[in-house]
């Protein structure tokens, strides 16, 4: 007995220790479940459990991490991996209104200070960082059939909600901390990552777990309501994918970004609730309505991805959006 003891003593030290930050939202929560899978030791920091399973961590704590001293006491040891992904954020009927800058902007920040500044006093050398897709400047998101969304093409900037400029400062305070105290920063620009156990409904979702909702709820002949005239374009990329490439990107030994993890699939909006209506199997058509809608076009240029990580998103759009309609078709009909 006691010799089994302490061989999972020290089989548990050998293990690879991560802290997931944000582990409580959509993304986390499913990379602390792939963490695990990796056979790491995972620790989960929020504000709140995961709202659709329960936490795969092996420790959770619930925290603010705008307070310093939250960070400071989750921040207990040098984990070999962090992964900085709390924020606040929501889909364009919160990001884009204007109503909620302030909070967006200080709390954000407030959290990748207080990571960073108490990361490098316990001796953290390797951090992710979730950037965003936001960042890129407005002016080259104006043709809706030819976005540009090069990573070198982050400057000039101008991004076209307070959301991104939280971002890119964000960006650069990793890579800050990277120069000057020799933190391992990686940093990821996400598209429009969406699937199962995601926010659906309450003013936070985004575009796809939206439009399933609305199909979920409706009857055939209904109407489903689109922001604007639907010919905005976008890239949605399911999460399984977005997780492999944050472990692609962790995983290398010589490359730190900022680059794009997204498909290259573009749609319309329009496109992407048809595929939605499709996949229900109900007769449905659509109705434009006045909306906050960001940037004309937006698509994933995967080139660096490829050439400096050798991989990049394949999996089809209507796949994940199959298996997410099916989740939230579930969720509309249990509650």
């Amino acid at each position: 007995m006691n010799f089994r003891r302490n061989f999972e003593i020290v089989n548990h030290t050998q293990m690879k220790k991560a802290i997931v930050l944000g582990a409580g939202g959509f993304i986390g929560s499913h990379l602390v479940r792939f963490l695990k899978n990796q056979n790491k030791w995972v620790k989960g920091v929020d504000l709140k459990y995961p709202e659709f399973s329960k936490t795969a961590a092996d420790e959770f704590v619930i925290g603010d991490l705008r307070s310093p001293e939250v960070v400071k006491n989750v921040l207990d040891l040098p984990y070999d991996e962090v992964y900085q992904l709390a924020a606040d954020m929501g889909g364009a009927g919160f990001i884009f209104t204007g109503d909620n800058d302030a909070d967006v902007m200080h709390n954000s920040a407030m959290i990748n200070l207080n990571v960073l500044h108490y990361g490098k006093e316990i001796g953290i050398k390797k951090v992710f960082y979730s950037s965003s897709a936001c960042i890129y400047p407005e002016f080259n998101q104006l043709d809706p059939d030819n976005p540009n969304c090069k990573e070198n093409s982050a400057y000039p900037a101008q991004p076209d909600s307070e959301y991104g400029w939280e971002k890119l400062f964000s960006e650069r305070l990793f890579f800050a901390f990277k120069r000057n105290y020799g933190i391992e920063a990686k940093v990821a620009r996400f598209h429009n990552i969406f699937g199962q156990e995601g926010t659906w409904e309450g003013g936070r979702e985004k575009a796809p777990a939206a439009i399933c909702r609305k199909v979920a709820q409706a009857k055939d002949g209904d109407k489903i309501e689109i922001w604007g005239d639907g010919k905005q374009t976008r890239s949605f990329l399911h999460v399984s994918e977005c997780l492999e490439g944050i472990s692609k990107l962790m995983e290398s030994d010589d490359f730190h970004g900022p680059v794009n993890i997204g498909s290259d699939e573009m749609v319309t909006i329009n496109q992407l609730a048809e595929y939605v209506i499709k996949i229900s199997g109900k007769k449905l058509s659509l109705k434009h309505i006045d909306g906050p809608l960001g940037v004309r076009g937006r698509n994933s240029d995967n080139h660096l991805i490829q050439e400096m990580l050798n991989w990049r998103p394949t999996r089809p759009l209507i796949e994940g959006l199959r298996t997410t309609f099916n989740w939230i078709n579930e969720q509309v009909h249990c509650s």
